[in-house]
């Protein structure tokens, strides 16, 4: 009988291990109770306790008298993640078919936002390589400042990140920390009386036809700029294809609810096949969460910057709060920005300008991954 103690020996003994059930749960009640991200992040955390038990069946081990046993979570990850990178595709049809590219299509210079608001990624690559990572791992680390969870997993998977874990965990760890990071840093680099600038909105009539074309026309200038992005980008501009053509809102609906949902869902679990504890508990998993945050800020802040440099010649002035809403969380980004401004002026509706230069961000951000993923090939070669 002395085996069913086995595994509680093991697991008392391995201090790492216990750190990393004690971060599921602390991802658990971070869903639960503060309601941060709750679709990835209790499945990130239930699966981070699952894997690091000792011996867990969740992962392939080796049984006496039995042979190889393949474990759950190690075969989601290697066929839906690191055999194809299908998983975090799959899940940008869901996405897409959830944005609506009215407000962008409406004041087209919010394309701008959604470049502009990149810059913390590349920014960061060049401090992680002067940490001494690699550039496979920097240019992993720093897309986690696309705040865009699906994007930072497939670049880091690509690459072959020995990161992946705490990526993941970094980027939806941002993406749900978005209400309280980023009015610290757009207050850093703007006044009050910037934050009050009044933006009246102005939609324009988009035709069926424009709605329809554009995620073509995104598709096949993005395969153009930049061929590694086209999965990412394809699926996203799919989505909202099945949305905008009036024919298949049946399947517009389900990409939305039940793909997203279940595509998640699959994905949380999966991802804490990285969080063992021999992986994740580490000096450069601290590191790496600092330097997702560096990201992040600066992404935010190279946006806010860059509507401030317009302003300088344009006679309409631009809110440049309006710039921080070009990273790719969508639309939480959007709707700190309207917050912000009617803190300052509760007759300040920002609220569409800022949705423009958020689905803005989302292209850029999923092109930020391709031009990433060519640049770096590039480099090694």
């Amino acid at each position: 009988m002395e085996f069913l103690f086995d595994g509680a020996i093991a697991l008392f003994t391995s201090p790492k291990s216990l750190a990393m059930i004690a971060v599921g749960i602390l991802l658990i009640y971070l869903a639960i109770a503060k309601e941060l991200e709750p679709t990835l992040l209790l499945p990130m955390g239930f699966g981070a306790i699952m894997v690091n038990i000792p011996a867990s069946g969740a992962l392939n081990q080796v049984l006496e008298g039995v042979g190889d046993t393949h474990g759950i979570i190690q075969w989601l990850f290697e066929v839906g993640i690191e055999a194809s990178e299908a998983l975090p595709i799959l899940l940008f049809i869901g996405i897409g078919a959830m944005i609506d590219f009215g407000p962008l299509l409406s004041q087209p210079i919010m394309f701008l936002f959604g470049a502009a608001a990149q810059f913390g990624i590349f920014f960061t690559i060049v401090v992680a390589c002067l940490l001494g990572f690699d550039l496979k791992d920097a240019a992993s680390i720093g897309i986690i400042g696309a705040a865009d969870g699906p994007t930072s997993i497939l670049v880091s998977q690509i690459l072959g990140s020995k990161y992946i874990g705490a990526i993941a965990v970094a980027a939806y760890s941002y993406m749900a920390l978005v209400p309280i990071v980023q009015p610290v840093a757009i207050r850093l680099v703007t006044t009050k009386k910037e934050r009050m600038i009044k933006m009246p909105y102005e939609p324009g009539q988009i035709s069926k036809k424009t709605r329809i074309a554009f995620p073509i026309i995104v598709t096949v200038i993005a395969g153009l700029i930049a061929p590694t992005s086209i999965a990412l980008v394809g699926f996203l501009m799919f989505g909202n294809l099945l949305r905008e053509c009036g024919v298949l809102n049946s399947l517009s609906d389900t990409a939305q609810n039940v793909l997203a949902n279940l595509i998640s869902l699959l994905l949380g679990l999966t991802i804490s096949f990285s969080m063992t504890a021999d992986k994740f508990v580490s000096v450069d998993t601290l590191l790496i969460m600092g330097l997702g945050l560096v990201a992040f800020v600066f992404d935010t802040i190279g946006g806010v910057l860059f509507a401030k440099f317009l302003n300088l010649f344009l006679k309409k002035k631009i809110n440049p709060m309006i710039g921080g809403a070009g990273i790719s969380a969508f639309p939480m980004s959007a709707r700190v920005i309207q917050k912000m401004g009617t803190k300052e002026d509760p007759t300040n509706i920002l609220l569409m300008h800022a949705i423009g230069a958020n689905v803005s961000g989302q292209i850029g951000s999923v092109l930020a991954g391709g031009i990433l993923l060519e640049l770096v090939a590039q480099i090694l070669k």
